[in-house]
């Protein structure tokens, strides 16, 4: 995957040719969380001491623009994908401006509290990542605002000033940006924080977590407030990265949906006991012991999976980034199922695409995806559009029948660590380019 970013450090867009169907069949670990990983390399700038990552998946797409950013801060970062060990020196981290912004991430915000802690000043990169609706990054404005510093949009990039200070902050919707922005400025500032409305998943516990571990005093008071002394100083931490909850929801389903026979290791069962339950309630009859979940054809009830309903919210329910697997898994149950999103309503773009392998399967609008198992899949052209929805349509390319393209497949490999490999060592044959 090292050919997704060329010499010049540009981002490259990659296409994906499979030839359906492929039935997958082996075990594949699941790797550490994206969305705890990336936020904890974050944390990792806010000391001079070195931080230790385990269980840490070191090729994310993401993963690596974001080092590249902290390097170019002079900061010092070893993977080890074997062990799947990182570590981060921050000790000669330096705020500057840099010659390219070029970093497609979505959480470039939380990159700001390490240059601020140690020269009062930041420059950022404008957001970027996948456009799911309306996601702008006012509340991270509102946060750096409210600790007292002073934020201008420059053409290239957010230029954040001033010294932080603790304040109250009061959030109008539950962000988990916001949250994870609030959490890394507030436990570096001058004083008492409160987060009025925050929003801790278990990505955000995981960076909680490490932040104590690193000498941050922060205390969770019920389900949305959090309160944070401030201190003058962090150290170094050791601390294992929650294994990716979205990521092997992943795998069960395109054994599922395959009726192939695949072994997934390393099942955060305590943070997916309602997704979980809701496979369980469509027909899946998987087995699980402690740490596995083994998906086969007879798990798949002779009378078919049932249809469903699911809504899309919040953790511990169903969060919006497993929607597009619900909705794969719907395209091929008996019957009707509806699928509804109050988390991202407009979490929509990539069912042109799917609808594309499954032709008149599916109506949506706004929040409301109804399907119909009516048609068995054929191969296409398609384009990804966000992460999810892009490995959505790598799963349904490789069960459908005839040859899919999948441009920009670079949005797939944002958010599944070594990506080729699993597929690979599960039987699956694919084409990069």
């Amino acid at each position: 995957m090292t050919n997704i970013i060329s010499q010049n450090n540009q981002s490259i867009p990659l296409s994906m040719i499979v030839k359906g169907p492929q039935i997958p069949s082996g075990k594949v670990k699941v790797s550490g969380a994206k969305n705890a990983a990336t936020r904890m390399m974050a944390a990792s700038m806010l000391t001079n001491d070195i931080v230790y990552l385990l269980n840490f998946p070191t090729e994310l797409v993401d993963v690596r623009h974001k080092s590249r950013f902290i390097e170019a801060l002079s900061g010092k970062i070893n993977f080890d994908k074997k062990s799947s060990l990182a570590s981060f020196d921050c000790s000669k981290l330096k705020p500057k401006i840099l010659g390219n912004y070029d970093f497609p991430i979505r959480t470039t915000y939380l990159l700001a509290a390490g240059q601020l802690l140690r020269e009062g000043k930041a420059f950022i990169p404008y957001p970027g990542g996948c456009n799911l609706g309306t996601r702008k990054y006012d509340l991270h404005i509102m946060v750096w605002e409210t600790l007292g510093c002073k934020v201008l949009e420059k053409e290239n990039y957010i230029e954040i000033t001033g010294t932080l200070s603790g304040a109250d902050i009061y959030f109008p919707i539950s962000t988990v940006g916001g949250t994870e922005n609030a959490l890394l400025c507030a436990s570096i500032a001058k004083g008492k924080t409160r987060i009025y409305n925050s929003y801790v998943t278990p990505e955000v516990q995981n960076l909680i977590d490490l932040l104590i571990l690193m000498g941050a005093k922060i205390t969770v008071r019920g389900n949305s407030l959090i309160e944070i002394e401030g201190v003058s100083s962090l150290r170094g931490a050791t601390i294992k990265v929650i294994p990716d909850r979205i990521e092997a929801l992943t795998w069960i389903i395109f054994a599922a949906i395959s009726q192939g026979n695949i072994l997934v290791e390393n099942v955060p069962f305590n943070l997916m006991e309602i997704p979980l339950l809701h496979l369980k309630n469509s027909g899946l009859d998987f087995f699980a012991n402690s740490n596995s979940i083994w998906v086969s054809k007879d798990s798949i009830p002779d009378s078919g999976l049932q249809p469903f309903e699911v809504a899309c919210g919040t953790h511990p329910g169903i969060i919006s980034d497993m929607q597009p697997f619900y909705v794969l898994l719907a395209l091929h149950s008996k019957g009707r199922s509806l699928v509804i999103d109050y988390r991202y309503p407009e979490r929509t773009a990539y069912l042109e695409q799917l609808s594309q392998i499954y032709p008149n399967s599916m109506e949506w609008k706004e929040g409301k995806i109804s399907i119909n198992c009516n048609t068995k899949p054929i191969g296409g052209s398609v384009i990804s559009t966000d992460l999810r929805g892009s490995m959505a349509l790598l799963l349904a390319g490789l069960i459908a029948h005839g040859e899919t393209h999948i441009d920009k497949i670079q949005m797939a490999l944002r958010g599944y660590d070594c990506l080729e490999e699993k597929l690979n060592g599960l039987g699956i044959k694919t084409n990069i380019n």
